[in-house]
């Protein structure tokens, strides 16, 4: 029973990151709260689990068109770097300060998106715009 749980959340996270939510900030909740799992490896999880949808969105977007690989470099090696260090920072932070520290980044994120959404909106109302992101122009 215990496995189609975890079947669910990875599912749920699935169907929402796909969605453009990010499913890490709702699986790695469900995977605490829900399922009991440890912060740290539910972080990890979600680490593992953004790999293939990661490279699957690569390949769409580069079949498209979508993507510009000038100075990519300059992009790539400070992340691969960093992401190396933050690995080993976040290895000796007990499961409790993660946790915290986790929720704090969630409800910044919540504070941009809404900040974010509530510019949108009033840039649409002082524009007359009616929400498209394209003009009639361009389709």
């Amino acid at each position: 029973m215990r496995f189609l749980i975890y079947v669910a959340a990875g599912v749920l996270g699935g169907v929402l990151g796909g969605m453009g939510m990010g499913g890490g900030t709702v699986l790695i909740p469900i995977l605490t709260i829900f399922c009991g799992v440890e912060q740290h490896l539910a972080q990890s999880v979600n680490l593992v689990s953004f790999l293939p949808m990661a490279l699957f969105s690569l390949k769409v977007h580069f079949s498209n068109g979508l993507v510009d690989t000038k100075g990519i470099l300059w992009l790539i090696l400070p992340a691969v770097v960093l992401s190396a260090l933050g690995g080993f920072f976040v290895k000796e932070l007990s499961g409790e300060a993660l946790r915290v520290s986790f929720g704090v980044f969630l409800c910044l994120l919540a504070v941009w998106q809404a900040y974010a959404g509530a510019k949108q909106i009033a840039q649409r109302k002082k524009t007359g715009g009616s929400g498209n992101r394209e003009s009639p122009e361009d389709a």
